[in-house]
């Protein structure tokens, strides 16, 4: 049975695990100092040096409430005190230990992508139809004020019929590819090892996310075939050889006849961009590099200061009102704080989540798909239908 709107019985304090406490697994945890209704009772991860940081952190922050420690991700998802398991670990290990989880009756929250294989998409939905546990990927791009605008703008009709869409990840690497751990790197270097392997867009979900809200996928429509196409040059950095597909070039069509033009580029100098480009039969909008909104019958508004008068008018009030307190609470990183605010204020509710396991899946795929096209010369590859044909 699908999990389409699953609502589960409501949980008054969440009580979370987290498994990663590297670079994005102790942003977390210090993200989620500032929302209510929740307590860690369990942190994970291989190194102690990671372990010891959280430890000092919550020493500082949080000194009655201090979690257990371990290094074993299983111990987390056999707890019988958690509710919710975070997962903040390199990509490969994301759906093994989401399905362990779910085995033992946790909602799973997985960083991006949720998945590295199709096989590894499939299991993730089956696992959660069979356990009605909930599997969301914490695609925090879809909480971008700009995407939240955009997304009830189109709700509301103001674009007329979207036919054309851009996304990307766009975001000069280099560095963090080749620094250590102590210095903002990755564990082993493992992100820029599977980035050298890689021919295809292995971190897709990013510049896919906002845009699939914004099509209604699997809720109307969904995502049919693919042809994706990667350069493929060979460069010295600093004293390492490094094989990657530089730019890929991902051109996707829906079953409605809609395109979607999916970029990827973590190895030039080029400056940071998401797109997020919306094309439609009464109004175009970007976010980079300059914000621009186009609506029919209106002049066109240039600029992130003339645009805000646009977010503070279409932004959904749901989205509106955490958006003001997280500014009022001066977070770093709003849409972030946005995302964990919606996700634990649906588990206190017992209602569903913004984003649910097909959407993982169907976002996540890519990361295989987009290297299946690339390796045959930018041959059509058609996406699975994870719903099973209930997206109607």
């Amino acid at each position: 049975m699908h999990v389409l709107s699953l609502s589960c019985p409501p949980i008054a304090n969440v009580r979370i695990g987290l498994i990663g406490l590297g670079n994005r697994g102790f942003a977390t945890l210090q993200r989620f100092m500032v929302v209510e209704g929740v307590s860690f009772t369990a942190l994970c991860d291989l190194s102690d040096l990671n372990i010891e940081r959280s430890r000092q952190f919550l020493t500082e922050h949080s000194p009655s409430s201090m979690p257990r420690f371990t290094r074993r991700w299983d111990d987390v998802c056999h707890s019988r005190d958690v509710d919710l398991i975070i997962i903040c670990t390199d990509w490969l290990s994301h759906t093994e230990i989401a399905v362990e989880a779910m085995r033992w009756g946790k909602h799973v929250a997985v960083e991006v992508p949720a998945a590295m294989t199709v096989d590894d998409c499939w299991t993730l939905v089956e696992t959660a139809e069979r356990t009605r546990c909930h599997c969301i990927m914490l695609e925090n791009c879809c909480y971008d004020p700009f995407s939240l605008m955009t997304l009830n703008m189109a709700r509301m009709g103001l674009f007329g019929d979207i036919t054309h869409c851009e996304g990307a990840y766009i975001h000069d690497l280099r560095d963090q590819f080749n620094a250590d751990e102590a210095h903002g790197g990755y564990h082993k270097r493992w992100m820029a090892r599977f980035t050298e392997q890689h021919r295809g867009n292995p971190y897709p979900t990013h510049g896919l996310g906002p845009i699939c809200q914004l099509l209604d996928i699997h809720r109307g429509d969904r995502l049919a075939s693919l042809v994706s196409m990667s350069s493929d040059l060979i460069y010295e950095q600093r004293g390492h050889d490094i094989a990657e597909n530089h730019i890929n070039n991902t051109i996707i069509r829906t079953v409605r006849g809609r395109s979607i033009l999916i970029q990827y580029d973590v190895t030039t100098p080029r400056p940071y961009s998401r797109l997020q480009t919306i094309c439609g039969t009464k109004g175009y909008a970007q976010k980079y590099p300059l914000m621009t909104l186009s609506l029919d019958g209106q002049p066109a508004v240039i600029g992130e200061d003339n645009i805000q008068t646009y977010m503070d008018r279409y932004i959904h009030s749901d989205m509106a009102s955490v958006l003001r307190r997280g500014r009022e609470l001066n977070v770093p990183n709003v849409m972030n704080y946005i995302m964990d605010v919606r996700l634990i204020e649906a588990l206190r509710a017992g209602r569903p989540l913004d984003m649910d396991v097909y959407d993982a899946a169907e976002w996540s795929c890519l990361a295989e798909l987009t290297q299946r096209s690339a390796s045959m010369g930018g041959q059509p590859v058609q996406i699975p239908d994870f719903t099973k044909g209930h997206w109607r």
